[in-house]
């Protein structure tokens, strides 16, 4: 059983998602609702919720306010916002769950599938410092992308790696400094989430930093030299884009 509290200002999402809760995860049991930050902070000590559906925007105080006065937190969190903007993406730089309104059962389920995965982990406190640090980083290559592991999460910044290689489910990074991470998402999430304007999707099983090209080869696609030495095929469908990046056509 995951024990749950919903903070959103609306009483009527309240009742909405209390409803949607009942219907499809009967594994979360509500133990309250607040409609406002400030009487948010005496529930969540009082009942020492699992998980906290969290409305970002709020009057007299938004959910970050709200994070401030009791981090470090040891409860996880589901974000609920009505802006589909740009800071979305640092939710997912930082692997933490938002629901858009209105909330669909399906993201609903799979939020709560993650969070209880997540959990097991209590990386949350990390999460949101990385999620906090990325808001104030407008240059997306300062930004800091958590990278799901087999014990938790690691924090690498997007301007350090070179390389995202698929093997199998799981994708390889490489890191400027030498590293490899073997991250449990699959490449197409990478891709969906990283920012295009300094990576590209060369080949099915390659997406690159193209800061760290060192040297393209002619060939029927080519072939690309990487900054750790590493060679790789350029896709023939990919490769008249590819070049374009680089002012070549």
């Amino acid at each position: 059983m995951i024990n749950a509290l919903i903070v959103d200002d609306e009483p009527k999402n309240i009742r909405i998602l209390n409803g949607l809760l009942e219907e499809s995860c009967p594994e979360v049991k509500v133990l309250g609702e607040a409609i406002s930050a400030e009487s948010a902070i005496p529930l969540i000590h009082e009942k020492n919720p699992d998980l906290v559906f969290l409305d970002i925007e709020m009057p007299y105080g938004n959910a970050f306010d709200l994070l401030d006065q009791i981090m470090p937190v040891n409860f996880e969190i589901i974000f609920i916002t009505a802006f589909d903007d740009y800071t979305l993406k640092a939710f997912k730089y930082s692997a933490l769950d938002y629901l858009l309104k209105p909330v669909s059962i399906d993201e609903l389920t799979t939020a709560v599938r993650k969070a209880k995965e997540r959990i097991r982990f209590k990386n949350i406190n990390q999460q949101l410092q990385n999620l906090l640090f990325n808001i104030n980083k407008p240059n997306a290559s300062l930004q800091k992308i958590a990278l799901p592991c087999n014990d938790g999460l690691v924090f690498v910044l997007l301007s350090d790696i070179i390389r995202f290689e698929a093997k199998g489910g799981y994708t390889h990074v490489h890191t400027a400094d030498g590293q490899k991470y073997i991250s449990s998402r699959i490449i197409k999430e990478y891709e969906e989430i990283l920012p295009e304007d300094i990576f590209f999707r060369i080949h099915n099983s390659h997406i690159i930093n193209l800061n760290y090209v060192k040297k393209y080869h002619k060939g029927r696609g080519g072939i690309i030299e990487m900054s750790d030495n590493a060679q790789i095929e350029v896709a023939t469908r990919r490769k008249d884009e590819f070049l374009a990046r680089f002012g070549y056509k």
